[in-house]
């Protein structure tokens, strides 16, 4: 049976786009306290098929698509220019496809304007009712306010008329800012994108004997399998290992291994790999806030992924990239004995003028990769790095970085990093990586 959480969830995911809601709403209508209807509510909106707006109030908005990340709702870009909501509540929930800066003639500006847009716009009244007319929806920047009738005519076509106290440049600057931050993590992926589902998956009950578990490794030649509750709760899971030695009619919940290692949908790809490698575990569950089994992961879908990830184009460049693009190689006359160079750009520094903290660290930890990978092709994580001397290097310095391989073994390697400027040692780090064949 589901829980309280899980029904009142349900009950939000099945109301109609654009409905409002409320804490005491979902309470009287559902009998939970308002407590627990307030944390489902916020549940939903981590979720992303709920927005809260100052002044609005909280409604029920179309849950995004992957194809669709880089696009906004009117509700969200209500939330990025703080903005006061004049006409058109109905249409928050709707998706933005580009948005227009009205700095031009009437005539002109209209040619750009069409269904789906933002046009962003001062106190120009006739540019926000063509607008309207048009099937965009306005933007007023500098805190303007509009006639009555053309709210009206907002409320009438459910597009919402939205007032910002920021300048247009601001404004804009804004919403290219939230798109850009959701294309950096359009190239995130989860392990939502990733799993095998639920009505896919293969697990066994815990009612479940020995036999069956033969039987389920005969048919798809797995050896792990997460064991389920009655309510699909994950309470453990089963292994070759631990069926050694049982007879066939033995209770499966007698023998797996109890609370086992899980992951959540949002879990990035890269982490649930570390967690993969380090406990060199062939398949993770994957389940919801209540434990339930919701999927199931294995190493194949993470290395797979991985291997994705690194073909894929770059849609928005991250601090890694920009640090990782400094880095060149310089020298290395022996195998294991490699220098690289790397400039300090403002980008790399912190309030100080001086390379912040976690960028020598992604130094570091890139250079002993480049060097590792010489003698082994594939992918690696850090499972350790000990960084025990670092100077303070200024902005524009040049930094030579030598990174030497101590020992290297087929699933593991230990490197030495020393990192120099003008000859002077500035910083030294020790690190552990786990190697992952391809």
């Amino acid at each position: 049976m589901a829980t309280k959480h899980e029904q009142i969830l349900q009950y939000i995911d099945d109301l109609p786009i654009g409905e409002k809601i409320s804490v005491r709403q979902i309470a009287k209508e559902l009998a939970v306290s308002e407590g627990t209807a307030y944390r489902a509510i916020k549940d939903a909106e981590n979720k992303g098929y709920v927005s809260t707006i100052e002044r609005v109030g909280t409604i029920r908005i179309e849950r995004k698509k992957k194809e669709n990340i880089e696009k906004l709702t009117y509700a969200e870009v209500v939330n990025i220019v703080d903005g006061q909501v004049l006409g058109g509540r109905e249409g928050l929930h709707k998706t933005l496809n580009k948005f227009v800066i009205g700095a031009m003639k009437l005539e002109a500006m209209m040619r750009y304007t069409g269904a789906g847009n933002l046009l962003i716009v001062g106190n120009r009244t006739k540019a926000h009712e063509l607008a309207l007319k048009a099937g965009a929806a306005v933007l007023i920047t500098g805190g303007f306010d509009t006639e009555d009738e053309v709210k009206k005519l907002a409320d009438e076509l459910e597009l919402p008329i939205i007032s910002s106290s920021y300048d247009t440049f601001t404004v804009a600057t804004m919403i290219n800012r939230a798109i850009y931050d959701q294309l950096i993590k359009k190239e995130i992926i989860l392990v939502e994108d990733i799993l095998t589902p639920l009505d896919s998956a293969v697990y066994l009950k815990s009612n479940q004997k020995v036999s069956d578990y033969l039987q389920l490794n005969r048919e798809t030649m797995h050896s792990r399998f997460p064991v389920v509750d009655k309510n699909l709760k994950v309470i453990g899971i089963v292994t070759s290992k631990d069926i050694m030695g049982h007879e066939p009619y033995t209770s499966i919940d007698k023998i797996m291994t109890k609370s086992p290692m899980t992951v959540g949908k949002q879990t990035s790809v890269a982490s649930s790999s570390h967690l993969m490698v380090w406990e060199g575990i062939e398949v993770l569950p994957v389940v919801d806030e209540s434990n339930r089994l919701e999927g199931i992961i294995s190493r194949q879908d993470v290395l797979k992924a991985l291997q994705m990830i690194q073909r894929q184009p770059q849609v928005g460049e991250t601090i890694d990239d920009i640090v990782t693009n400094q880095l060149v190689f310089a020298s290395g006359k022996n195998k294991g004995d490699e220098i690289y160079r790397c400039e300090v750009t403002p980008q790399m520094t912190n309030h100080l003028g001086t390379i912040s903290y976690g960028v020598f660290t992604t130094i570091v930890s890139e250079a002993a990769s480049r060097v590792l990978r010489n003698y082994k092709k594939g992918d690696l994580v850090v499972e350790n790095m000990t960084i025990y001397f670092l100077k303070p290097v200024q902005i524009e310095s040049m930094l030579e970085i030598n990174p030497r391989v101590l020992e290297v073994g087929r699933k593991f390697g230990k490197v030495d990093v020393e990192v120099f400027n003008e000859g002077v040692l500035v910083g030294k780090a020790m690190m552990m990586c786990q190697l992952i064949e391809r």
